[in-house]
């Protein structure tokens, strides 16, 4: 699903995409239930189906998709707010998906007395959310792919998180195919991607791909050694039917509050995405979220969400230091974070000395 728009908080798919290129163990069990035997499918090689994901065409469906991360954080104030910072780190979320075609889509992020909806008709899109009845309308550019750059506070569906992790093949991975699984109904393929770097804190990712169409139904992460996926997103249901035409207008509601934002000028680097900046490439990719208002908090000043969130880690966090200078480290089975004494902090599913590598690589940087 090419045209989901990609997450302003970037910071947010840090942990998953750093562990998948990016944001648990399920408690009580899978939320994504895989309980069927394994169907019958014609054999496809791992190259046929790496192929066919990137070949394929996604179809107009309507979908229910639910998203996990259990990531070994400690406790986080805040995770009450579905768009929070804490709330994006941890627990479960669910979205439902209505899709027409790249540029006709919408989302819906239902919160306990809330909603946060994210609509795209043709050049516009929108986001409205209900808690404070704000819209924000984005103008997007004429290129076929540009819903891509509408941001939204929604979890990502299993195709765009494919399409990220897909980026990450080539020589550092081991590709090959698992026994088919079922997934919201749907027979499907399991590839498996590995990274060969040791220094890759990522074991595994598993994706479930459909097979009838090639569209990528569940993508869940696991650590190296663990047995249960750290990060998982995937359909627990899904009709390949086009949404009806009510499902994909939006119109604000009365009293709201709306903003425009014009997306038609050039973005510029792909380096430098929006308030994250990244280091290295692949399995191996640090975010440094130095630009994402995610500064280290002042004894003194600890109010707002990001330095509520800042404390709660430092709290866990050791003491470390070596030649890019001295710091906080923050280390579980899939997430490594520095936040240094400077106040800069890189987040990546990679081992410690990665993080330290890029601390020393931006340690002159402004």
């Amino acid at each position: 699903m090419a045209g989901v728009p990609k997450l302003s908080r970037r910071a947010r798919w840090a942990i998953p995409a750093g562990a998948l290129v990016i944001t648990g163990a399920v408690i009580g069990g899978s939320l994504i239930s895989v309980a069927q035997a394994s169907p019958g499918l014609p054999s496809r090689t791992p190259a046929q189906l790496l192929a066919q994901v990137a070949d394929s065409v996604t179809p107009p469906l309507t979908g229910t998709v639910v998203e996990t991360t259990s990531l070994g954080l400690p406790s986080l104030p805040g995770t009450a707010n579905p768009t929070s910072i804490a709330s994006l780190l941890t627990g479960s979320h669910t979205v439902r998906v209505w899709y027409a075609s790249k540029r006709h889509f919408r989302l819906a992020v239902p919160g306990a007395l809330s909603e946060t909806d994210v609509i795209a008709d043709g050049n516009t899109a929108w986001q409205w959310d209900s808690t404070a009845n704000a819209v924000t309308e984005y103008t997007l550019p004429v290129d076929a792919n540009a819903a891509q750059t509408a941001p939204t506070a929604a979890p990502l569906t299993p195709q765009q998180a494919a399409q990220q992790v897909l980026a990450a093949v080539g020589p550092t991975t081991t590709v090959s195919v698992d026994s088919n699984v079922t997934v919201a109904g749907q027979a499907a393929y399991e590839l498996v991607l590995a990274p060969k770097d040791t220094r890759s804190l990522v074991g595994q990712v598993q994706i479930a791909i459909d097979g009838k169409n090639g569209v990528p139904l569940r993508l869940q992460v696991y650590a190296r050694g663990a047995t249960s996926p750290a990060f998982q997103v995937g359909y627990t249901a899904i009709q390949f039917v086009t949404p009806a035409p009510a499902d994909l207008t939006f119109t604000p509601p009365p009293g709201a509050t709306i903003t425009h934002e014009n997306l038609t000028a050039p973005s510029g680097s792909d380096h430098t995405r929006g308030d994250v900046t990244t280091i290295g490439s692949g399995w191996l990719t640090v975010l440094d979220l130095t630009g994402a208002g995610l500064t280290t908090p002042s004894p003194k000043s600890s109010s707002g969400d990001s330095a509520a969130v800042l404390n709660a880690l430092l709290s866990s966090a050791t003491r470390v230091s070596g030649t890019w200078g001295s710091g906080r480290l923050l280390r579980t089975s899939l997430v490594s974070v520095l936040i240094t004494d400077s106040g800069r902090t890189f987040v990546g599913a990679v081992q410690p000395s990665v993080l330290y590598a890029a601390a020393g690589s931006q340690a002159t940087t402004p």
